[in-house]
């Protein structure tokens, strides 16, 4: 038996807003998310939310620091898996959010190391890694909506 889709909250439907911001699906159904950890997932989700229509970004370390409630060598250990998985270019102290149409799936790419993220070596279920993602990524969504 399938599911209908259907809108459940009309009042609520989304709506592009003014302000510049996407995430493309690809990322997950290509499979780039899965590649990364929670700390670089979370730095790509508002990278992705800051950039401009060109996916330029220049927040200093030490803001998005504060924003994920990370450290330093959390932060630059994310941004060099992003780095290293084509998903941003990194020039102190400019991001640029790449697109992803130049990226070969990773099944179609050639074997990467994965990114230094002892937490994906771990024993814990896939769906673990999938619960701490959205819960750091619901806590990331509440600070950018309640700062100013």
């Amino acid at each position: 038996m399938t599911t209908a889709k259907r809108v459940l909250c009309e009042p609520r439907l989304r709506h592009i807003p003014a302000q510049f911001s996407w995430i493309d699906q690809r990322l997950v159904f290509e499979g780039h998310l899965a590649r990364c950890d929670v700390q670089a997932a979370a730095q790509y989700l508002f990278l992705l939310t800051v950039a401009d229509a060109q996916g330029l970004s220049y927040w200093g370390d030490a803001r998005v620091m504060r924003m994920l409630s990370t450290t330093t060598a959390r932060l630059a250990r994310a941004r060099e898996d992003l780095v290293q998985l084509g998903l941003i270019a990194y020039e102190r102290p400019l991001y640029q959010v790449l697109g992803l149409d130049a990226l070969a799936p990773p099944s179609e790419a050639p074997a990467a190391s994965p990114p230094s993220a002892a937490p994906l070596a771990s024993s814990a279920p896939p769906s673990a890694d999938r619960e701490a993602i959205r819960a750091q990524l619901a806590q990331l969504r509440a600070r950018l909506v309640g700062s100013p």
